[in-house]
């Protein structure tokens, strides 16, 4: 008898094959208070625990293809920097001193002080980051049991894994040994599996809670990444349906390959701009592999975080020069810092309590004016970079024009400082804000006046719009892109920027989904910032749709305030192709 479950779909594809249900052994820490005479023991213990899962990482890291994309590759390589961050290390080792403990205890306690770090940020992407935390902490527990973490001997190839969590580890071999698919048990949009599983191509669902006991190891499993469903035991006729769906899939990449280097233009000869998203320089690479674009939003969050600290002038230009010349030519839009009123790095001026609820704190642009010392090394960066070729710079989360005023004299003060030392930038660099929060969305024509672009951040814009935390697993069900309420402050926004005639983008997630492109470009929507994946899906559709008709369309969608009305007949307009 087949079983139809349902999680989220992470990452889209068909996979059809045999489920292989990962079952690890649950090591839990015991404290055990030991005798001063042991305790240099136990350190040294720590150590060589430490050692061997750095080295089980470098092993996976040699044995990964060489042309691994470097966005692929920085999931081990954030693995290896916390192994040798003194976070790890030296906190593991004092609180082995001053508890008189064991190592594993000593670790758990250590794991847990970061694990609170992270579950504070008001970031959610930053706040799935303590996935990594309790990654590198499982690696060394493991170590320090004795239990092996590498499975080389275990063939993955062509099957569908169901496990309860994977690390980058694990996803990066075993998309190595030709995995046909993932389904975990915990996890969301933003979590390592999920952004690796699309990165790498891999149909993936997770939050697929109870998967490991509604699943056995043997059986033959489907998991559609479009919708989170997956079908255990299947029947013949599911079987010939999915199959009739993976076949059309080939075709339709085969196709979208065809898309690579041709510009985005509508059947009534509408020219869009389509650019990528990126977080690192490195990223860049990715861009390129499927389209030979510029960027439309480079979150500059990772440098800092990378290094734990604000970054110095030289590192911020270094590393945005870098970007610059590896774009070619084609435009880089920089946001500036997007980190918020957490402990995510240490060397902050506010060392007072932490904010009961952060997303509403003191986080970008908010905090950047704050520590304007701290902030001017980025902009003169910005300023630099723009030398060697053309860059937007961009302004995270402005609520209101005093705000957009401080911002706007101290980058004319940055423009000073240069010009006194003769240092090349472009006197003219279009700046920018980001539209995310609803009370800018109301005042957005005001905005207008004062700037050179717009781009619509629809994560946060939603978040806020409907109250609600969008990896919260209890309400992430209200965040909706189609609610009556986010479609007007879109809206607004569009209009605020064809009135001042300047350009309006769109950076966030929503971007990225093609069932969202027609809806988007029939509101008048002409610049697209999406995912790197992304890119030739949404020209696909872009190349085939008709502005005319799709704006008498959305009108009417839009005069619509049922909001299950409204997602028919958004899907009417996905069904056009």
């Amino acid at each position: 008898m087949s079983i139809y479950i349902s999680g989220i779909g992470v990452s889209r594809g068909i996979a059809i094959g045999e489920a292989y249900v990962l079952v690890r052994e649950q090591l839990s820490a015991s404290q055990i208070i030991l005798p001063d005479s042991e305790i240099n023991s136990e350190i040294n213990r720590f150590k060589i625990a430490l050692a061997q899962a750095n080295k089980q990482l470098h092993d996976i890291k040699n044995k990964i293809a060489k042309d691994t994309p470097d966005d692929i590759l920085v999931f081990i390589d954030t693995h290896l920097l916390m192994l040798e961050d003194p976070a790890f290390d030296e906190g593991t080792i004092n609180n082995i001193k001053e508890h008189s403990c064991n190592a594993e205890w000593a670790l758990q306690m250590q794991g847990e002080r970061l694990v609170q770090v992270f579950d504070e940020m008001e970031d959610p992407y930053l706040r799935t980051r303590k996935d990594d935390v309790l990654h590198v902490v499982k690696r060394i527990q493991s170590a320090l049991a004795g239990v092996e973490e590498n499975n080389d001997n275990i063939s993955y190839k062509g099957k569908i894994i169901v496990t309860d969590d994977l690390t980058p580890a694990d996803t990066i071999m075993m998309q190595h040994q030709k995995v046909a698919g993932f389904i975990t048990e915990f996890g969301g949009p933003l979590s390592h599996t999920a952004i690796l599983a699309r990165n790498l191509g891999i149909p993936a669902i997770v939050g697929l809670h109870h998967a490991r006991h509604l699943i056995h190891r043997g059986e033959t499993l489907i998991i559609d990444g479009f919708t989170g469903a997956a079908i255990n035991r299947p029947d013949e006729k599911s079987l010939k349906f999915y199959r009739a769906i993976k076949r059309s899939e080939t075709i339709k990449r085969n196709l979208l390959k065809t898309l690579t280097g041709k510009p985005a233009i509508t059947l009534d000869n509408k020219q869009i701009t389509l650019h990528g998203n990126i977080d690192r320089p490195a990223d860049i690479k990715l861009i390129k592999k499927y389209d030979d674009t510029g960027v439309g939003l480079y979150r500059t969050e990772m440098l800092f975080i990378k290094l734990n600290q604000w970054p110095d002038q030289a590192t911020h230009f270094k590393t945005y020069k870098r970007a610059v010349k590896a774009l070619n030519g084609k435009p880089l839009t920089i946001r500036t810092m997007d980190l918020g009123a957490d402990k995510e790095i240490q060397d902050t001026i506010d060392q007072g309590p932490m904010a009961h609820n952060p997303a509403m704190g003191l986080r970008a642009i908010r905090r950047c004016l704050k520590e304007p010392q701290n902030f001017m090394p980025q902009l003169l960066a910005i300023l630099r970079a723009s030398a060697y070729g053309p860059v937007r710079l961009m302004i995270p989360m402005l609520t209101n024009l005093e705000e957009l005023d401080q911002v706007l004299a101290l980058i004319e003060e940055a423009k000073q400082r240069l010009q006194k030392k003769k240092i090349a930038f472009d006197k003219n660099i279009p700046i920018g804000a980001m539209i995310e929060v609803p009370a800018a969305a109301l005042a957005v024509d005001a905005f207008a006046k004062k700037l050179d672009f717009l781009s619509i951040g629809t994560n946060d814009l939603i978040q806020y719009t409907l109250a609600l935390d969008r990896i919260d697993d209890e309400v992430n069900y209200l965040f909706d892109p189609l609610h009556p309420a986010v479609l007007k402050l879109i809206q607004m926004t569009i209009q605020a920027g064809k009135q001042a005639n300047i350009p309006v983008s769109m950076c966030g997630e929503m971007a990225s989904d093609t069932q969202y492109t027609r809806l988007l470009l029939g509101m008048g929507l002409e610049y697209f910032s999406v995912q790197a994946n992304a890119l030739l899906e949404v020209k696909h559709i872009i190349i085939n749709s008709t502005l005319k008709n799709l704006q008498l369309e959305v009108n009417e969608i839009l005069q619509t305030y049922n909001s299950s009305e409204i997602r028919s007949r958004v899907q009417q307009l996905v069904n056009l192709l």
